[in-house]
């Protein structure tokens, strides 16, 4: 159930809306004036809610949903009680993220500045935007519009922000130019110094990094990661890009348009990911490799061998999938003997 105290609701909302909104096909026409609450999952889905029902594999959770309505496909339809009024669609996960997106929203952000942030004469701060309590904005900073800098965020000096970002309590920026619709999560650190160091005479000296961070339009990084500013390139987050908590992205990685980096994947300096790579949880790279564009990489993987596009991968070291299967098979068979 979503807890109204922390987010709004829209109430008295219809299953012809529901209808409308998901490009669905509401099956009994003379529904259409019923009325939902919530959005729920099928477990804990009560006579007032609607549910989604997408994985043939939930068809016996699907056979106890008390729901008043259920989104579903045609071929699914049969597998969910009589009485519940059935809504088709084609792909009822987007009609899940339309129908979310109509229904609910955060509280807004009331778009005044604090008086206890401390903004730089010379930082440049857009219309209608937010700056939350002890913000900090460095010198020459430009911010574009409708921007929200949350309590305890630092923009150090020269770093640029587009129009309708999002910068979370306790992030800290840098030596970095982000894009527009960008939202850096709770304590991320983007633009920190790059893990350089030359041994000389038996000491570790370490080496400047002059680079910067450059991220495009529509990223997203989660809750405390880390992008490492270049060593002198510049490390590059594409357009799209959606990057998980607890990530580390070292100095010059390059990353393409619309990858998805999940929880606590380690990059190693100088690598170059293509568009639309997918990196499982706690992927960890060798430096200097090259991932092609649409490669996924299963969780827990080692990689230190450039990756062809639209390969899958997985094992440490990762090897293409199948291979991996064959090797595990192999393991089980043979360690029964």
């Amino acid at each position: 159930m979503v807890d109204k105290s922390f987010y709004q609701c829209k109430e008295g909302v219809t299953l012809a809306q529901v209808a409308e909104v998901t490009g669905s096909r509401l099956e009994n026409s003379s529904a259409g004036g019923e009325q939902i609450a919530h959005i729920a999952t099928m477990q804990s889905a009560t006579a007032e809610d609607i549910c989604f029902f997408y994985d043939r594999k939930s068809k016996e959770k699907a056979a106890a949903i008390k729901a008043k309505a259920c989104v579903t496909t045609e071929d699914l339809k049969q597998f969910v009680p009589a009485g519940v009024i059935l809504l088709l669609a084609d792909n009822p996960k987007e009609a899940f993220l339309r129908l979310n997106e109509f229904m609910y929203a955060e509280k807004p952000v009331e778009r005044t500045i604090d008086a206890s942030a401390k903004i730089a004469s010379s930082a440049k701060i857009g219309q209608n935007c937010a700056i939350g309590a002890y913000a900090v904005i460095g010198e020459n900073v430009v911010i574009g519009d409708n921007c929200v800098i949350e309590p305890h965020a630092v923009i150090a000096h020269d770093c640029q922000i587009g129009s309708d970002c999002r910068i979370g309590s306790g992030a800290m920026i840098a030596y970095s130019h982000i894009g527009h619709h960008c939202y850096i999560y709770s304590g991320a650190r983007i633009g920190q110094d790059g893990f350089g160091f030359q041994t000389i005479g038996g000491q570790h000296h370490r080496i400047p990094q002059l680079g910067r961070v450059i991220i495009g339009n529509y990223v997203e990084v989660g809750a405390n990661s880390c992008i490492d500013r270049g060593a002198l390139d510049d490390t590059i987050i594409g357009d799209g890009s959606k990057i998980d908590n607890l990530v580390q992205i070292a100095h010059n990685d390059r990353l393409g348009r619309g990858c998805v980096i999940v929880a606590q994947v380690g990059i190693a300096g100088s690598c170059n990911l293509g568009d639309y790579v997918v990196l499982g949880g706690q992927v960890g790279l060798a430096d200097h490799l090259n991932v092609g564009s649409g490669a996924q990489v299963a969780a827990q993987s080692g990689v230190m061998r450039d990756i062809e596009p639209g390969t899958v991968m997985m094992g440490s070291p990762c090897v293409p999938f199948k291979d991996f299967m064959r090797q595990v098979s192999f393991l089980q068979r043979n360690s029964k003997k």
